[in-house]
């Protein structure tokens, strides 16, 4: 039996050994209060969610975006990257095709590795280390949530460090209210595999809920002499929680969680020269044959919420995330080789004529002793902290008032303990020479402890809402390198540094509902990003003054939302990510003033309900988003940096499209539907620059469709089909930061679900 084929029936009879014991509460299920279980429920959920649910967002002065469980269900989207094409505003720089390492901005703010935006999970930041290293090398499992979140605009001063683009938090699967269970089997090309399963219950005071995902693709590329270039995902959560009963006169809620993920790819970072892409899209080269990626991850969050009275309520909750990582990979050529320095993997692949030695082998040409040097980024990280948010509502005169107000005291860690190992290849395979000594290639330690305050009152007059807020950090950073001559860290080469950042971030939203269906909002906030302790001194946080006007329109039959926005930066900050073609020490850097402007819009169509269809069979809804941005540099300067080099006044910045669109347009018939999403990028430059776009510097632009199927068998069975890119489109996604790559070619898979 293959190793998927045992961790499925593992998941599986895991999952329900345990289901007889749910049984047990059965009956005490039809006790529960559900009315007032939904009343406590909707009001915890203000406290741990961005947006909250599409009927509030009415009154939400600001751009947000709520993507429900339906629409999740109807795609079964395992990519974070897909999921989030529906969303305006947001720039998505593809890497790998499935959506295993997210490089995520929004309305300007750096894409690489998502580091300007704050990534959530049940109101919990999800990244390894937020503050100290903030790179999303780990991102929640999509196919277990239940819905996803994206708030951007003035009011997003309640969620921190970065306050910029915007904050995206991703909702877990909820205990359910009864006896219930689901599950998701799904088979295709490539051998893939999804198998997830979940079970609960709730009772009045108690609930409960286990849910498993594993995920795998045997990999879309092709490595020269063959390889593995797949991937695999085991994900394990559960959920519990005990509460007072719905009459006590004070009511307290505790609800504990506790996450595994365990992830093992076979990905790289080194790309192909464009001649060779045109050739075969989807080669890798021989010299990235023992590239992997192995993480293990585990989360634990306790909250409890008490409701002290009809008006005020207290939130707190206690995290803790372990993320661990070995990611070993080609690094660079040996500087011994004539004609070339070392770490230059891009100059070859840029300029593969000069470099014909070089590039043979890559391809996999025999080569000297210690040709290729593979590095291993073996790096531990922690975040750990204690949150309370407290809850206030009162009237004063004729405004009623929603009051936050919140304290977070939050740690973070990142150790890098890494080292080389040096190749020659022979004939196609590569042949360890030197083996490496862990810690000597960097052996440092970057934290940071932040105390983080913010309060906001929600003002209702009338037909205004006043949303005014004013957020506080304060970051004490450390860096501490011990040297590749200290391995066992008894400090006698140790270096520190350390830093504090302190900064005010106020906010004011404003909301005008002109009809009972048309609104109009207005905000304005800082901006801020905080710099990374291996940072230089001359380093300063990122700060910018962020201005938004729009309206919303809210109809039965139509949701239409279009916003214009404009950040005015006096310092964007760079950082040096090995995902963006840097060094990878992860050091940001000044890049002086940029202005970024641009219009989202959004609609939402019932094209039964808005044409007066009498039908009770089947609905047609259509979905669009439309998103235009402009970001230039305003000032000039020298960047070491590759994707910005030599920046003078004016150029673009790159990996921001000027355009994006996406549609989706769903019919249901009784038990079946079908959905065909749209999706359209133009070409993206890749380095920074003015007027035409360079060929040898950008993307392809591309037009991609994704089709779901689905058809309900019985009461309790559905069957599905899902191809993502329909007509099998060849792209370049990305050319850094080693050669071009391209993105998921035509993918089918089909499947089944269940619900008990």
């Amino acid at each position: 039996m293959s190793r998927k084929a045992s961790l499925s029936c593992i998941i599986f009879s895991t999952l329900f050994a345990l289901l007889p014991f749910a049984k047990l509460n059965s009956q005490d299920a039809e006790t529960v209060k559900k009315d007032s279980l939904d009343i406590h429920d909707k009001l915890l959920m203000e406290r741990i969610t961005v947006v909250g649910t599409p009927v509030w967002m009415s009154t939400i002065p600001g751009a947000a975006t709520y993507i429900d469980s339906r629409e999740l269900e109807n795609q079964r989207y395992t990519d974070i990257n897909r999921v989030l094409r529906s969303v305006s505003g947001i720039y998505i720089q593809e890497e790998d095709g499935f959506g295993l390492r997210p490089n995520i901005g929004l309305r300007g703010a750096g894409s690489e590795r998502s580091t300007k935006v704050n990534i959530m999970e049940d109101g919990i930041l999800a990244a390894p280390a937020p503050y100290s290293a903030p790179a999303a090398y780990y991102f929640p499992n999509v196919g277990r949530m239940n819905s996803i979140e994206v708030r951007k605009g003035s009011s997003q001063v309640k969620f921190g460090p970065n306050t910029t683009g915007g904050a995206i938090n991703l909702i877990s699967t909820p205990i359910p209210t009864e006896l219930s269970a689901h599950t998701n089997i799904s088979v295709g090309e490539r051998s893939s595999s999804r198998v997830y399963a979940n079970f609960g219950n709730r009772t009045e005071r108690f609930g409960y809920l286990l849910e498993a995902t594993h995920i795998g693709d045997e990999g879309f590329k092709k490595l020269d002499d063959g390889g593995e270039t797949g991937f695999r995902i085991l994900d394990l959560l559960g959920k519990f929680m005990i509460r007072s009963s719905s009459d006590a006169s004070i009511f307290q809620r505790l609800e504990i969680k506790a996450g595994y993920h365990d992830e093992l790819s076979d990905e790289t970072y080194l790309g192909l020269t464009r001649d060779d892409f045109q050739k075969s899209p989807n080669r890798r080269y021989a010299a990235s044959q023992v590239d992997q990626m192995d993480t293990e991850h585990t989360q634990l969050m306790a909250r409890h919420f008490v409701l002290f009275s009809d008006n005020i309520d207290l939130t707190t909750s206690v995290y803790r995330n372990d993320f661990s990582r070995t990611w070993y990979k080609l690094h660079d050529l040996n500087s011994d080789l004539p004609t070339i320095e070392t770490g230059n993997l891009s100059t070859i692949l840029n300029n593969p004529e000069s470099y014909p030695l070089e590039l043979g082998y890559l391809r996999g040409e025999t080569s000297p002793n210690d040709a290729l040097t593979v590095r291993n980024n073996n790096r531990e990280y922690y975040t750990q902290g204690l949150e309370s948010i407290l809850g206030v509502s009162f009237d004063l005169g004729s405004a009623t008032n929603q009051l936050e107000a919140g304290i977070r005291l939050h740690q973070d860690q990142e150790d890098r303990f890494q080292f080389e190992d040096d190749y020659r290849m022979e004939n196609g395979v590569m042949i360890l020479t030197s083996k490496g000594i862990p810690g000597t290639q960097a052996n440092r330690i970057g934290s940071a402890t932040a105390l983080s305050l913010f309060v906001q009152d929600e003002i209702r007059y009338d037909r205004w809402t006043f949303t005014p807020g004013l957020r506080f950090e304060n970051i004490w950073f450390r860096n501490r390198n011990y040297g590749s001559n200290d391995l066992d860290r008894t400090g006698i080469q140790l270096q520190e540094n350390t830093n504090t950042v302190r900064v005010l971030i106020p906010g004011m939203g404003v909301s005008f509902l002109v009809t009972d269906h048309l609104s109009l909002i207005s905000g304005i906030h800082k901006g801020f990003s905080p710099p990374s302790p291996g940072s230089s001194s001359e380093t300063r946080a990122e700060s910018s003054v962020n201005y938004e006007f729009g309206g919303r329109y809210n109809h039965s039959a139509m949701q239409v939302e279009l916003i214009g926005f404009y950040s005015d930066y006096s310092n964007l900050l760079g950082s040096d990510l090995a995902a963006g073609g840097g060094t990878g020490t992860t050091a940001q850097f000044n890049a002086g003033s940029v202005e970024v402007y641009g219009l989202e819009a959004t609609a939402n169509i019932d094209l039964v309900e808005l044409f007066n269809i009498d039908s009770a069979s089947f609905s047609l809804p259509l979905s669009a988003n439309y998103t235009y941005t402009s970001a230039s540099f305003l000032t000039s300067f020298e960047s070491d940096f590759t994707p910005w080099g030599t920046v003078e006044a004016g150029d673009k910045i790159p990996f921001i499209p000027e355009h994006q669109f996406r549609s989706g347009i769903t019919f249901n018939y009784k038990g079946f539907s079908t959905d065909l999403n749209t999706i359209y990028t133009p070409k993206m430059r890749t380095v920074a620059g003015s007027g035409p776009i360079d060929e040898r510097n950008s993307t392809d632009s591309y037009l991609l469709f994704d089709l779901s199927t689905g058809f309900d068998l019985m009461q309790y069975v559905n069957l599905f089909i899902n191809v993502r890119n329909l007509l099998d489109k060849t792209y370049i996604v990305s050319d850094r930061p080693s050669g071009v790559r391209p993105g998921l070619p035509r993918t089918l898979m089909a499947g089944m679900s269940l619900d008990f």
